[in-house]
């Protein structure tokens, strides 16, 4: 805490901030009962705060022995006294403030409090949905207490390097147009109008490039997101993101500024030793063909390797037919000398399969260079050498096979890496931490299904390349990735309206859809946009790594249950049927 409180009849001091410095003052605290403990007459209370803990001492001549004796956890109580030196032995070097405590003079009971659901005072595996029904009282304990305190430290942090870069902080809508940018939209009722609808904002995109059309260049916001889309740990309805967009800039000075922000935030958490910017780039070509994912986790090994050509020849049907494909791969990875069971490594077919693929053939090698798999008869000792060699196996590694389309068999073996290397405990806090920039992504993808091209990022990102040549073209984008998860991405956007529309024709809009959909960018373009791009940083999961923690749910106050539910509230819930009808609306 920066300072002490304002004083008053509750307090004049944060319990959690004395030192032995103080001994001898007399200071009041305020907060809740930690723990309570009888010894020998004297009572003690561990008082907490939100600064942290001090403990309290009655004696029984105190005039408010008997107040202390019927306190139990999270009472809420003010205490004043003197701060007086713990005797020798009784010194706590685990706690801050564990050199004194605090004589009480006068204690008063501000608040009773009934047993609680579960332990506030110890870390433990209590049900998250209990913890979230009784969120207020979650967030008492120590680790809540913490993770908040750090996203407000990385939110304050993050204003202070843009603002000293010029930045302005601009609030742009929540109820908008639907312009879908890939998940579903959150919908809201038009009372004033029946049958028309708002839309809360997935980003605000559309928003901050019209700030840069209206001459503000250097834009920032804390902006809350809304997307309706299927939830896991590192999703939520809504969240937060930081929004930054520039004018009159290239991809470099964009990297460069969003370098500034992002190094000083993770200077918040010095234990993740990560280097000084600039930090290192890799193309997305280079990502999926080493790692399999464009969000690579390079702490470890276990990288792709293309072994096509050792196999090519092979009367070994599930590699042959592959290879006889324009797109066909064999890929693998050396898993090193781990031993797994049979049963382990049949499971590998269905890890394969979650990821995309079909199957995963697996091999050890021996010593002299011969394979133990149920596949190596279908191959020559010429092939296995190749292979082995390729893969730089030793006696007793484990190599795994992926056959199938390139983009297939980098997804399957992509994911089983990341599996394979939680399950050897290669992902854990011993291994480090890791930063780099994803550049050079392509434009498109082509959508077989509609017959159509996709945007990879979205359709406002600016192209690098032939626009009559869509499948070779590259876009201007960039991501950053933290340890295989991407906490930013952003791209230099596109300023003029003719290549705006000839984007969006690619993705199968007609111009009167386009129109429709996008007409205000499309004629706020026509009155003269600067060359602009920004990035937008995920806020939750930035703050998640930063405190070790899995789920963004343990960074935010008041987050929703993996089904999208707010136990504590009841939200989503009916709404009175009067309303239902004021709005126009019927349900079932």
């Amino acid at each position: 805490m920066n300072r002490a409180p304002a004083p008053n009849e509750y307090r004049d001091t944060w319990a959690g901030e004395l030192r032995a410095s103080d001994v001898d003052k007399t200071v009041r605290v305020a907060g809740w009962v930690h723990r309570r403990r009888d010894h020998g007459g004297l009572i003690f209370i561990d008082l907490r705060d939100r600064s942290g803990l001090v403990q309290l001492v009655l004696h029984p001549e105190s005039a408010d022995f008997a107040v202390a004796e019927s306190l139990r956890s999270e009472h809420v109580i003010t205490a004043s006294g003197k701060v007086v030196a713990r005797g020798e032995g009784t010194v706590n070097p685990k706690l801050a403030t564990g050199e004194i405590e605090l004589s009480v003079e006068s204690l008063s009971r501000l608040a009773e409090a009934e047993t609680p659901p579960f332990p506030l005072d110890e870390d433990s595996d209590t049900d998250e949905l209990l913890r979230l029904t009784h969120r207020a009282l979650d967030l008492r304990r120590e680790p809540m207490q913490r993770n908040i305190a750090l996203r407000a430290k990385v939110v304050s942090t993050m204003r202070r390097v843009l603002e000293d870069r010029d930045f302005l902080e601009i609030e742009t809508p929540i109820l908008g147009k639907s312009t879908p940018e890939g998940a579903r939209d959150f919908l809201v009722p038009n009372r004033r109008e029946a049958g028309t609808w708002y839309a809360l904002p997935q980003s605000p995109q559309l928003f901050k490039q019209l700030l840069m059309f209206s001459g503000f260049e250097r834009y920032y916001q804390i902006a809350r997101c809304f997307r309706d889309e299927d939830l896991r740990a590192d999703r939520q309805p809504e969240f937060t993101q930081l929004d930054i967009e520039m004018a009159f800039v290239t991809e470099e000075e964009v990297i460069e500024a969003m370098e500034a922000v992002i190094s000083e935030v993770l200077k918040l958490a010095p234990e993740m030793n990560l280097p000084a910017p600039p930090y290192e780039r890799m193309p997305y070509s280079e990502a999926v063909a080493r790692f399999g994912t464009d969000r690579p986790d390079r702490r470890f090994g276990l990288e792709l390797k293309d072994v096509s050509d050792a196999f090519r020849g092979t009367e070994f049907k599930a590699f042959s037919g592959v290879l006889d494909s324009d797109t066909g791969a064999v890929l693998a990875i050396n898993v090193g000398a781990r031993e797994m069971s049979r049963k382990d490594l049949d499971g590998l077919n269905d890890l394969a399969k979650r990821h995309g693929g079909k199957a995963v053939a697996w091999a050890f090698v021996e010593e002299g260079g011969t394979w133990r798999s149920p596949i190596a008869k279908f191959f020559t000792p010429e092939q296995i050498s190749a292979a082995t060699s390729t893969l730089e196996g030793s006696a007793g590694d484990l190599l795994l096979f992926a056959a199938d389309d390139r983009k297939v068999a980098q997804g399957a073996l992509g994911g089983l890496r990341l599996e394979l290397a939680d399950r050897f405990g290669l992902r854990s806090a011993d291994a480090g931490h890791d930063i780099l920039w994803v550049v050079d992504f392509p434009m498109f993808e082509f959508n077989e299904d509609e017959g159509r091209w996709d945007a990879l990022h979205h359709p406002f990102t600016a192209p690098s390349g032939d626009l009559d040549d869509p499948g070779s073209l590259l876009s201007r984008a960039y991501d950053i990735v933290l340890d295989g998860t991407e906490i930013g991405g952003g791209s230099i956007r596109i300023n003029t309206v003719e290549v705006q529309q000839k984007v969006l024709g690619l993705l199968g809009m007609d111009p009167e859809e386009a129109q429709a959909r996008f007409g205000f960018l499309l004629d706020a373009l026509k009155f003269g946009a600067p060359p602009h791009g920004g990035l937008a940083f995920g806020l939750d999961r930035i703050v998640a790594m930063m405190a070790g923690t899995d789920s963004i749910r343990d960074v935010m106050a008041f987050p929703k249950t993996a089904s999208g539910s707010d136990p504590m509230t009841g939200a989503p819930a009916p709404v009175d049927p009067k309303q239902l009808r004021e709005l126009g609306l019927r349900v079932g």
